[in-house]
């Protein structure tokens, strides 16, 4: 939390924001204040994960572990769902992909609070569809936000801790080679947070009837650009959009998939080219920009990215009306990163702690769960809390599980799932056809939003919703602000 005194200081450092000189990764970590060997995991999951990488075995249990140990403790009075009289059954062991540091850790930022939460509901085992009672173990791998090292962690988690099942989020870079990997050793996969073209075709021709071992509840470059035309036809501009798109596994999906769009929706678009992740001058993108009269830029970057363009668009006098950038901008802590002069940023709402949601484990509704990791952990909420909803989706599959040694009967309990998440509903039952929320054999849509990042109150910013085109459901909050400068 940011008081007064320390928005003030923020403030006057102004000028040094506006400085030619670049944002490292590292540096950006820092800025966002998730620098350190770990990321800033919440309570209750100490030595998570040392920053060489490797894994930690933690079973539902309140009690703390370090890396390579396993705890096998209950804790009294914690949720449960034993039935009286159920035998006990082996321990269940899910591995969790995420990247808990480098330029995607901010992906990963609610992940201690999350299994803190999974733990302590299931601390004294759920009786699954077998009739037994089941201790759930999570056995967390860091991708170092490298696809190779995702890769390398899966083959581990599979082939090492022999997990039952694994779960990953953050973007297609740490996505796709999990579930190549998942794939080739046979084992089933969930997904949440992530774009499902680049998941999906991670292979240039995905076979005929889909994958068979992994899955993802998923949003979509169409969601995505119903409510970023939407944000952008709510202020009066010149319809020319300056676009970012980078060379990797998101910024090739996008400068494709936006392709029929431009001329559709009445705008021109101006492409940066292609750059490396990582890049520090943003020289010649933001002259391109300049020159063509831009009003609005958009794109999709990896935090530390949007904190480099964004102070040396400024710093040139590049100030857009409207900046929407994807991916980087799911965060707060990239906002606060760049400072007061992005006040106003848009993005898409992946999870919002307004959305009419509740978690199917315990009954919390999308704003209790906010307001338990503000609580909890002493921070402002964050979208990546949505996350959660990857366990409620697990318990389901179990629960409909006879045989738990069985990967062909847990895998087609992945294909029938129809449940409610607090990330939204999912029917993999329903048919399969493009323009519906199962538009492809592997992947159910989640509800998306058009969000802006306004000056806050009680923090820095503040997320509002601005649109609701992609998900009526939801309540809109605010209009749509141009970008403010000074």
């Amino acid at each position: 939390m940011q008081d007064n005194e320390e928005r003030k200081s923020h403030e006057t450092q102004e000028a040094g924001l506006l400085e030619r000189k670049a944002v490292s990764r590292r540096e950006f970590l820092k800025l966002a204040g998730i620098g350190g060997a770990t990321v800033a995991m919440g309570a209750g999951l100490g030595g998570l994960v040392a920053a060489c990488g490797g894994t930690t075995t933690t079973t539902a249990a309140t009690t703390p572990t370090t890396a390579g140990s396993t705890t096998t403790a209950a804790a009294s009075g914690s949720s449960t769902t034993v039935t009286t009289g159920a035998t006990a059954g082996r321990d269940i062991k899910i591995g969790l992909v995420n990247a808990l540091t480098g330029s995607l850790a901010p992906f990963a930022a609610s992940d201690g609070w999350m299994i803190d939460k999974w733990k302590a509901f299931a601390a004294n085992g759920i009786v699954l569809g077998d009739n037994q009672n089941h201790k759930f173990q999570f056995i967390v791998a860091d991708s170092q936000s490298d696809s190779n090292r995702a890769a390398q962690v899966t083959g581990d988690l599979i082939n090492n801790s022999k997990v039952d099942m694994v779960m990953v989020s953050s973007s297609p870079d740490t996505v796709a080679p999990t579930a190549d990997q998942c794939e080739a050793l046979s084992t089933p996969m969930i997904a949440n947070f992530v774009p499902w073209q680049p998941f999906y075709f991670r292979s240039a021709n995905p076979p005929a009837n889909g994958y068979k071992w992994t899955y993802a509840h998923a949003l979509g470059l169409e969601q995505l650009q119903d409510e970023f035309t939407a944000i952008w036809a709510s202020l009066t501009t010149n319809k020319t959009v300056g676009a970012l798109f980078p060379n990797d596994a998101d910024g090739n999906a996008w400068r494709s998939g936006w392709d029929p769009v431009w001329a559709a929706k009445g705008l021109k678009m101006i492409d940066g080219g292609s750059f490396q992740d990582g890049s520090e001058d943003y020289s010649s993108q933001i002259a391109k920009f300049k020159n063509a009269g831009c009003e609005i830029v958009m794109g999709v970057l990896i935090p530390p990215d949007f904190v480099n363009f964004w102070k040396q668009a400024v710093q040139q006098g590049f100030k857009p009306k409207i900046a929407t950038i994807g991916k980087a901008l799911l965060f707060q802590s990239a906002v606060e990163a760049a400072g007061a002069i992005a006040y106003n940023v848009t993005v898409e709402g992946a999870w919002h702690r307004s959305y009419p949601s509740k978690s199917s484990l315990t009954g919390e509704t999308a704003d209790q769960l906010a307001a338990d990791f503000e609580s909890t952990t002493g921070k402002q909420w964050i979208q990546p809390i949505g996350q959660y909803a990857k366990f409620e989706w697990c318990v389901d599959i179990f629960k409909r599980t006879t045989n738990v040694d069985d990967k062909e009967e847990i895998i087609k309990n992945v294909a029938s799932t129809k449940m409610d998440t607090v990330l939204g509903h999912i029917d993999f039952t329903s048919p399969v056809a493009q323009g519906t929320d199962h538009p492809v054999p592997n992947v159910y849509r989640v509800p998306l939003t058009g969000c802006q990042w306004v000056k806050g109150t009680k923090y820095f910013t503040d997320l509002a919703i601005v649109d609701n085109t992609d998900f009526p459901a939801a309540t809109i909050t605010a209009k749509t602000l141009p970008m403010q400068y000074s």
